[in-house]
């Protein structure tokens, strides 16, 4: 397939089958590659089956070494793959569909009756997003979840007075962003955070721990981050919600798009003839 297509410039969206197949391929012809670090994978496995991380760098640190370049989101995840012997590392931000995220939806009705201050939570709902960490804070509120999952059922079941309102999608999505108080980002293994830009697009601060994804994406300004989560919680209460919109609508897709495009690596016709 990859040899009809006639690639100009291959990129390696992930670790998986498929990717490693085209690697493969790549390196026999000596076609130049670019690959991306999108999740801590080495911590998710960990995570699941409780081995040990670094037995995963050593896979990781193998699949990404040939690359031309590797794309990353944030500093952390660049100082991270540095530490790990990645070196060729590029940025590749991320970016918000301003169509839908913006300070001008308006708030889902649905919510309107919850006690406040109402804490959001959006996202796959599974082990390595660290719910139980939200879900068991004692910030005064009521919580919301919104998406879908593995652990739905299991959290559903041991967190009764939590709302569940599984996948919501565009502006049915932006209007739950644009009801909640604060949107609250338990994860510890997320290389970037997509919703945060999303939910501060809507004008939502944003709460989160201080590590990787909410200390790249957030400032003083416009959420907060704390070991405790009801101290980062209260922290983000106090930000200013048209200042929130106005930074997350700094995310745009076509600035992605630039940075992507910008790190590709052309094959050259000679290769591709050979």
């Amino acid at each position: 397939l990859l040899s009809d297509f006639v690639p100009d410039a291959i990129h390696l969206a992930t670790e998986g089958p498929i990717c490693l197949a085209a690697r493969r391929w790549c390196l026999r012809r000596d076609f130049p590659f670019t690959t991306a670090y999108h999740t801590q994978f080495p911590d998710y496995v960990s995570a699941r089956s409780g081995v040990p991380a670094e037995w995963i760098w050593r896979y990781i640190r193998w699949f990404h070494a040939p690359a031309q370049a590797i794309l990353a989101s944030t500093p952390s995840i660049r100082r991270t793959l540095v530490d790990h012997g990645l070196t060729q590392v590029r940025h590749w931000g991320r970016g918000v569909d301003l169509s839908h995220f913006h300070s001008g939806v308006t708030p889902n009705p649905t919510l309107a009756h919850l006690p406040r201050p109402l804490q959001l939570y959006v996202g796959r709902v599974a082990v390595e997003k660290n719910l139980e960490a939200f879900l068991e804070s004692h910030h005064p509120g009521a919580k919301v979840v919104v998406g879908d999952g593995p652990a739905r059922a299991m959290l559903e079941a041991r967190y009764p007075d939590a709302i569940f309102m599984g996948a919501r999608f565009g502006e049915e999505l932006a209007s739950i962003y644009a009801a909640a108080d604060v949107f609250v980002f338990p994860s510890r293994t997320d290389t970037f955070g997509l919703v945060m830009i999303e939910a501060l697009a809507c004008g939502t601060p944003v709460a989160g721990f201080p590590v990787t994804g909410p200390i790249d994406v957030l400032n003083d300004a416009v959420g907060a981050t704390a070991e405790r989560l009801e101290d980062a919680i209260a922290g983000a209460l106090t930000k200013d919600r048209v200042a929130c919109a106005l930074y997350g609508a700094g995310f745009t897709w076509e600035a992605s798009a630039a940075q992507f495009l910008d790190a590709l690596v052309p094959i050259q016709p000679a290769l591709r003839a050979a």
